[in-house]
């Protein structure tokens, strides 16, 4: 195999961990330049969450996509590659697509 050939094989792999750096640093740049939840489109207040203990301790949950602001979280969730941290808390998306967890940051 050439060293082109090599090049061009590991070429995907280096963009794809690029693009997942991105989007992981992104939703903590926002953090850092001061966005906050005023300036966006869903409120957690207004989402009901649900208590849950996981491996990791306890979280909250919630997959009422009948919410607007729950469908909102989503959509921005996705647009960080499903992690993002916001006013004391570290939101994800379940890998069902449907369903975000939270939990207090330390």
């Amino acid at each position: 195999m050439s060293e082109q050939d090599t090049t061009v094989m590991a070429l995907p792999g280096f963009l794809d961990t690029t693009e997942a750096g991105i989007a992981s640093a992104n939703p903590l740049i926002a953090e850092a330049k001061g966005v906050t939840q005023e300036s966006k489109p869903w409120n957690p207040t207004q989402i009901k969450w649900n208590q849950a203990e996981g491996s990791h301790g306890v979280y909250e949950h919630n997959e009422d996509t009948a919410s607007q602001g729950f469908r909102l979280l989503v959509k921005e969730l996705i647009q960080y590659d499903g992690k993002l941290p916001s006013n004391g808390y570290f939101y994800w998306l379940f890998l069902n697509g449907s369903t975000v967890g939270r939990k207090k940051r330390t």
